[in-house]
């Protein structure tokens, strides 16, 4: 006989969820203690109104405006009870709804192209009437969850193996306990063991594409009496998947139904001749109307959908210290899914290869430098780009019929579209010398002088023709003895095609690699080793004491490490600027400042003719101001840099392709981690490839299975948990020190219930206030919501940020985040359900502008906290709907060094002055000029 052991009562698991009876309300609880309790917050909430209170008129004039506090506390006069943040989007938001483009036709409209216009058809390529119902994708019923039994199975499925990639013996672990416990239940665990579950997800009957393989070696006649080095010898292997499968998938995944375009568009703002051009997704920009122009030269393509397939391939590793184990994925997307859909990364990259990578095998590796070699490796690979994309080369003529995530089938051509690359890729993938620039013919010596026309692959066939290889390359920078994969692809320019870097040419490239590198420099050379350390670590001390904003990555050492990555760099420019102010001259400041408003402007996810100019000014002021590195001996031999240069190409590659954000090599390098090294990790490391093209395999199949599951409603959640702590505004008060906390309850009510156009809580007495004695909840965070495509975003470019006022952030200090409010309204949120009578609110402190316009060389505004003549805080509470979102203030050092006890959780309180922020994100960036 056992004992209970002694010590706290355990929980106990409850899957039951409890639904709200009231009418309209959808909230779930688990227990009836917690809908009890919703019930009473939310359904039965009053307070005493003054008998003289004046009524609230039902609309009223408001003029635009914003103002900038910090140090928020979230107070919600009443909220759901099972919740922990609250999110205040904007419901009338449709996510699928680009804003200015399917509702105000007044303000923004296209020109669709009038041949290839995306009609419907049917599985016969026979057109249909543009009403006709679309089939169903498939044939499977809802709550039929092939090949997993039920939801518990898939969701386990794709937690272990995709979530937290556990390894095959831990499976068998979690399972064997799993069923010890349901046992004497007569139940077992929804998997045997981990076979049992990998071969559930290899029975997944959508998503599959099997991977096939080619060799080649090198082909070149040799005297059979030579010795031919290792590399000759040696079998080169690449393995692929059929693009055209995965391309068909893509297009038939109805997650992208709503956020794919099926015709080449420009689009308009404006009217008549005030009419002015923008660009956003690939199919607005010229590249593909022009490519819609040249299909429709054959009669039988009108009607259809051109989809461009944009490729792009980079080498990566995985592991340094086993070996240098490097991999060579390749991968697709397509041009008619919308920007923000790749860089949200929702499954529109599809790695289709794994190149083979040929090494010099010698132990001398002294033919590292054999032009046969070399001549070899470039051969290679475009002869393995030409095999695999092969399949899809008789659809670039004939279309073909293929299902869309819509449900309708149409018509489809296909064409190769821009190619993502960094630089040393593109100048493979252009057979251009190194140096050179693989856009145009400019002189490696004199980049930016702006002489030598752009390549072409007709301007290079005609030279190969007419010019000796000798001359190609030292007067063209033309490497001609090898045969580029594009010329056995119709309408293909690779020199056209090789899409704008914003990772590697403008953040890696031009901001770390050049200007923060110059910048170290400036001080080395203007003050000694011995001073220039010193400021230095007083640039990284600033750095470090960077308050805290949703998504920032922080610096606690400062940015003096070895190893960068792309979001270190990223993150460094959001916070750089006002950490140098102060230690190096004006032009230098000036200098970062154009160089930062060129990259804010180019992430933009709507670009228009006017964006255009301030993008040229932008890099016209960077190239002035940069002469400083010149002037003091930093730069003394000039800036002709391939990267740098490759901005001048900016604006002609937005006409083509549209905001070049949705073709960056950031989301391929993203894609790096799903595709290769995450699978590397979770391989024996032994043979590792063959493991990790059968992980790949496997995640596809989930997340085909997901979008499926998604798609027949079978997948709906979920349940949130409430963290609260004081009950009332007197006990609130106490908590956070605020006695005249009440005072401001009863003023905040009347702006939001009485207020008109004469009276407000600024001029009427304390006595005509609502009094509130009811409960209150107090929530730590809230998400605001808002459209910013500019920035990695959710289903119609919606972002959405945590703001937190918390009294311990993980543990440690307390965290105040600061936000814009909008100040115009003056009778409160307008639509707000008066009905339930709940007010969402939060104390805020106010800060106030120093100036009334920018910092001239920052271009960052300057506040600074408000306070009333008795030296304490102006404090409001103010209704939650006019936050309208984050903000991020950095402090302004000047020439002073950062005091040593300055730190991130303490910058807001104790220093007196700060930049509002405009580069810690896109959005920020376009809101706060």
């Amino acid at each position: 006989m056992t004992s209970a052991p002694m010590g706290r009562n355990r929980r106990t698991f409850n899957i039951n969820l409890i639904p709200c009876p009231h009418t309209g309300c959808n909230r779930y609880f688990k227990n009836r203690s917690g809908l009890t309790q919703h019930r009473h917050a939310l359904h039965d909430f009053s307070f005493e109104l003054p008998a003289n209170a004046h009524q609230r008129p039902a609309e009223s004039d408001s003029n635009n405006g914003e103002q900038l506090l910090p140090n928020v506390d979230f107070r919600a006069a009443d909220h759901h009870e099972d919740t922990m943040d609250y999110d205040y989007g904007n419901d009338a938001i449709d996510d699928n709804m680009a804003p200015g483009v399917s509702g105000n036709v007044d303000e923004v409209y296209r020109d669709y192209h009038l041949e290839l216009d995306g009609r419907i058809c049917d599985a016969a390529s026979n057109f249909v009437p543009a009403d006709t119902i679309p089939p169903p994708l498939t044939s499977q019923q809802p709550g039929d969850w092939t090949p997993y039994r039920s939801r518990l199975e898939f969701e386990t499925a794709e937690f272990l193996y995709k979530k937290v990639q556990m390894s095959a013996g831990d499976i068998d672990k979690l399972m064997h306990l799993w069923g010890l416990g349901l046992a004497r239940h007569g139940d077992a665990p929804p998997f045997a063991d981990h076979r049992d579950l990998y071969s559930t997800i290899d029975e997944t009957p959508i998503g599959d594409v099997a991977w096939q393989s080619f060799s080649m070696k090198y082909g070149a006649d040799a005297d059979p009496a030579s010795d031919l080095t290792p590399w000759m010898d040696a079998t080169y292997t690449t393995w692929f998947r059929d693009p055209h499968t995965i391309i068909r998938n893509m297009l038939g995944n109805p997650d992208f139904k709503n956020e794919m375009d099926y015709a080449p568009y420009r689009e308009w703002k404006g009217q008549g001749e005030s009419a002015t051009r923008q660009w956003r997704n690939v199919m607005s920009g010229d590249w593909a109307w022009d490519q819609a122009d040249e299909i429709a030269k054959d009669p039988a393509t009108h009607g259809s959908t051109f989809v461009p397939v944009i490729l792009g391939s980079d080498k990566t590793t995985v592991s340094v210290a086993t070996g240098q184990n490097d991999y060579y994925p390749l991968y697709a997307l397509i041009g008619n899914v919308h920007n923000n859909v790749r860089r949200a990364h929702r499954n529109a990259v599809a790695v289709i290869g794994f190149l083979a990578i040929p090494k010099n095998l010698t132990a001398t590796k002294k033919h590292s430098d054999d032009p046969h070699f070399r001549k070899f490796k470039k051969q290679l690979f475009h002869s393995s780009l030409s095999w695999i994309l092969s399949s899809l080369k008789p659809a670039m003529s004939v279309p073909e019929v293929v299902q869309f995530g819509d449900g309708h089938f149409r018509r489809v051509v296909y064409g190769l579209g821009p190619y993502i690359a960094d630089y040393p890729e593109q100048l493979v993938l252009g057979c251009v010398v190194q140096n050179w620039c693989a856009k145009c013919f400019a002189y490696p010596d004199n980049l930016d002088s702006g002489e030598g026309g752009l390549r072409s692959r007709e301007v290079v066939d005609i030279l190969c023709d007419e010019v000796d290889s000798g001359v190609l390359w030292e007067e063209w920078g033309v490497i001609s003895d090898v045969v580029p994969f594009i010329n056995d692809f119709p309408r293909a320019d690779i020199h056209q095609l090789l899409a704008p870097d914003i990772l590697h040419q403008v953040i890696k490239g031009a901001f770390k690699d050049h200007l923060v590198a110059w910048v170290e420099k400036y001080l080395k050379k203007e003050h000694g080793k011995t001073r220039a350390k010193a400021i230095l670590d007083d640039i990284d001390h600033r750095i470090a004491a960077a308050p805290p904003f949703a998504g920032l990555r922080r610096f606690p050492q400062g940015h003096g490490f070895s190893q960068w990555t792309g979001d270190d760099s990223k993150a460094l420019m959001k916070v750089y600027l006002p950490a140098i102010e102060g230690h190096v001259p004006q032009d230098i400041i000036r200098c970062f400042r154009a160089f930062l408003e060129f990259c804010y402007i180019v992430r933009q996810d709507i670009i228009a003719e006017d964006t255009l100019l301030q993008l040229s000014d932008c890099l016209g002021r960077f190239h002035r101001y940069r002469q400083i590195f010149q002037d003091t001996g930093i730069r003394f031999d000039g800036f002709s840099l391939p990267r740098q240069h490759a901005l001048c190409h900016y604006s002609m590659l937005i006409r083509l392709f549209g905001a070049p954000n949705g073709i960056c090599s950031s989301i391929t390098e993203s894609k790096h981690i799903k595709a290769v090294k995450e699978p590397w990790r979770c391989s024996s490391k032994f043979n590792a490839l063959g493991q990790m093209l059968l992980t790949n395999q496997r995640l596809d199949k989930l997340a085909a299975s997901r979008s499926d599951f998604t798609a027949r409603r079978m997948l709906d959640d979920s349940v949130f948990k409430e963290r609260y702590r004081a009950r009332n505004i007197r006990a609130l008060a106490d908590e956070l020190h605020v006695p005249d906390l009440p005072r401001l309850v009863r003023l905040f009510l009347f702006d939001q219930l009485l207020a008109d156009d004469v009276h407000t809580s600024d001029n009427v007495p304390l006595s005509a206030c609502p009094r509130f004695e009811g409960r209150i909840k107090i929530f730590n965070s809230a998400a605001a919501s808002f459209y910013a495509p500019s920035d990695p975003s959710g289903v119609g470019g919606m972002q959405h940020e945590h703001i937190r006022a918390a009294p311990s952030w993980r543990r440690g200090p307390a965290r105040n985040d600061t936000v814009l409010v909008n100040t115009a309204s003056k009778d409160g949120i307008n639509g707000m359900d008066h009905s339930r009578e709940t007010f969402p609110c939060a104390l805020v402190h106010w800060f106030k502008f120093i100036a009334n316009e920018p910092n001239p060389d920052t271009g960052m505004w300057m506040v600074k906290p408000s306070f009333h003549a008795d030296s304490s805080r102006e404090l409001s509470i103010i209704h939650v709907d006019t936050i309208i979102r984050a903000c991020h203030l950095l402090p302004i050092f000047d020439s002073d060094f950062a005091p040593d006890n300055l730190t991130l959780h303490n910058v807001l309180d104790i220093w007196p002055s700060f930049y509002v922020n405009r580069f810690v994100d896109h959005h920020a960036f376009e809101i706060a000029y």
